[in-house]
């Protein structure tokens, strides 16, 4: 049976492209979650490789949707090997059991660990420039800007939490959250 693998790293992440992928490769079961490839204990992951019997085939997109450190990865597929269940990488082929089809493995996986080390090391670069600015604030952007949440405060004098929010857009805990703020200042 031949058997899919489709992860993202972050829940506003989408699946579908890479189930689909899957599916026009013709894997009869897919497994599907959105969980960080850094992590060991992916839940479906799991379920999976205690399904794979020999003969089965896995089937992912991409090597780094598979694991993220070329040991785990080199590990995960030694493992499958010796349970007789072959790997495909869709990006890549077939990955065989043989010393050659190791070897080239092997390598690719420590290109993908080494895309995310620079990934990781870039974004560690970019905060810390960032941070130096004297604007600089971390997280999430604001939605709203500052006009826009006091003037819904001020509706909320002759209006309910319920009318503002359908006025302004602004949710209810949004406009909770403003007020306190303002009562402190």
């Amino acid at each position: 049976m031949k058997y899919g693998y489709a992860r993202v790293s972050t829940v506003s992440q989408d699946l579908e492209a890479q189930i689909q992928a899957l599916k026009a490769e013709g894997c009869e079961t897919i497994y599907s979650e959105k969980f960080t490839g850094t992590k060991t204990d992916r839940p479906q992951f799991q379920e999976l490789l205690s399904v794979l019997e020999a003969g089965d085939t896995l089937a992912v997109t991409k090597l780094d949707r598979f694991a993220r450190s070329a040991s785990g990865a080199i590990e995960t597929v030694k493992e499958l090997f010796e349970k007789g269940v072959k790997v495909h990488v869709l990006n890549m082929g077939l990955v065989e059991n043989t010393p050659t089809g190791r070897l080239i493995f092997n390598i690719m996986s420590s290109f993908a660990e080494f895309e995310r080390d620079m990934i990781v090391e870039r974004t560690q670069e970019g905060k810390a420039i960032a941070r130096q600015k004297e604007d600089f604030r971390e997280g999430r952007p604001n939605k709203f800007s500052k006009k826009q949440i006091e003037h819904a405060l001020k509706l909320l004098d002759t209006n309910s939490y319920k009318q503002v929010e359908e006025i302004t857009g602004i949710s209810k805990s949004t406009l909770i959250r403003a007020k306190k703020k303002e009562s402190v200042k």
